[in-house]
């Protein structure tokens, strides 16, 4: 009786390993190289934290241009940031601060000065307009919303997986707890934009949303002031741009260290969504 042979497999055969072929990154036609983010920074009043934003901003490792809109500031956030300007066109690369913290430098800031107040729609609006990146960024020059997050904001963007990246609050990031009703109001905001848009998003007045350029070029923005959070939201959820929502962290301001929104903004809000969702 002939000897049973076992055929056994050689140790060079390549089995298919499922979590590596999923680690592996396929090429997205629609991803970025290295791209350029314009980060539109609109400031009102803002004289306590605005030398620690831009170097916050400027810290930042993505390559960057900043386009600060002063909107008619009336504290001396407007003089600082003139006397920044000046020292830019003289050619000088850094400038002195008021706040004792490390000079700012100079080299990706451009300066623009409403003539009057209108508010921080108006203040993103000529920011947009002024923007010649790939990718166009919100941030508020108070320290609410950090800066580190943005490698969290960019990386569906520039992955080539998004066209609208929104910073929410309220997916587990963490944050400075208290104003109980501004809560209710945030999340009862979203609830009826989101039900006017058909989007699920968790956090739609949220100061960071993030562009690519394109998205902007074919929107008007009407809001002078806080409406333009359901504004733009209404009229991105009108095309079929890819939205993605991101956690981020938040230090939400008290009134007595500058946080400026009030129940009006929220009506105005409220309006807003109302508006938007039958007209442009």
């Amino acid at each position: 009786m002939p000897a049973l042979r076992i055929r056994l497999y050689s140790p060079e055969v390549r089995r298919y390993n499922p979590s590596a072929f999923m680690a592996h990154r396929r090429h997205n036609p629609t991803a970025l190289h290295d791209p350029l983010v314009s980060i539109v920074i609109p400031v009102y009043n803002e004289r306590a934290t605005i030398d620690e934003i831009l170097r916050r901003v400027l810290d930042t490792e993505v390559r960057k241009e900043l386009i600060v809109v002063d909107d008619c500031s009336t504290d001396g956030t407007r003089q600082i940031l003139e006397t920044m300007a000046a020292r830019q066109a003289n050619g000088e690369n850094f400038a002195p601060v008021h706040d004792g913290g490390d000079p700012i430098e100079l080299r990706d800031l451009h300066f623009f000065f409403q003539s009057r107040n209108q508010g921080k729609g108006a203040a993103l609006r000529r920011g947009f307009a002024q923007a010649t990146g790939e990718i166009v960024l919100v941030q508020d020059a108070d320290l609410e919303y950090d800066p580190r997050d943005y490698s969290k904001l960019l990386e569906p963007i520039i992955d080539g997986r998004a066209d609208v990246v929104y910073g929410s609050r309220f997916l587990g990031g963490p944050q400075r707890v208290h104003y109980f009703w501004h809560y209710v109001a945030n999340r009862t905001l979203t609830l009826l934009s989101d039900i006017s848009t058909n989007l699920k998003l968790s956090d739609m007045e949220t100061c960071y949303k993030v562009f690519r350029r394109e998205v902007l070029k074919g929107i008007e923005i009407k809001s002078d002031r806080f409406g333009f959070e359901p504004e733009i939201t209404a009229k991105i959820a009108k095309h079929d741009w890819r939205i993605y929502e991101v956690p981020i962290s938040y230090a939400g301001r008290t009134y007595e260290e500058g946080k400026k929104i009030t129940w009006k903004d929220g009506i105005q809000a409220l309006w807003c969504i109302i508006r938007f969702k039958f007209s442009d």
